[in-house]
């Protein structure tokens, strides 16, 4: 299970306890926050994409949402999302738990800017029922992400 191999990780760089499991669903941005007891915009909601190059996964705030603009601007094709029913196959985690760790290989990660105006964001653990707690700085250093993009609109 995802969730496992999430763990182990943050186990293994010291940071287990910053892992989070809920009783209560985590899924949705809505869930995740109320879960964790913070603003939905601090969630860091992970979202699945197919590029011709291969799967992707963009890195957001809470509040914000792909703008198609943007995301054609930024990588030259349309955005096109990942079929709920495909997201494990392709990335290794289930949707709702969906997260920049312990991805399968070739899965690209791009962080968008949205999310550097917090300091401490929740995204997921591997299950629809998990986040972890991290400051940019470490959510740029273990998620293994490429680089910032700027594809998202919408929020403050």
């Amino acid at each position: 299970m995802s969730y496992e191999r999430v763990k182990e990780y943050f186990e293994s760089i010291d940071m287990g306890e910053r892992v989070m499991v809920f009783e209560k669903s985590s899924a949705t941005v809505e869930e995740a926050a109320l879960a964790v007891g913070c603003e939905p915009k601090q969630i860091a909601k992970t979202m699945s994409f197919m590029q011709k190059e291969g799967p992707v996964l963009i890195v957001a705030a809470g509040d914000v949402r792909v703008d198609n603009k943007k995301y054609k601007a930024e990588f030259h094709q349309k955005a096109k999302m990942i079929p709920w029913e495909q997201v494990e196959e392709q990335t290794g985690h289930a949707p709702g738990g969906v997260c920049p760790f312990v991805v399968k290989p070739g899965v690209t990660i791009y962080l968008d800017v949205s999310l550097k105006r917090f300091e401490t964001v929740y995204p997921a653990a591997g299950s629809g029922h998990s986040a972890v707690r991290l400051s940019i700085p470490e959510l740029e250093r273990y998620s293994g992400f490429m680089r910032w993009v700027d594809v998202c609109g919408g929020g403050e």
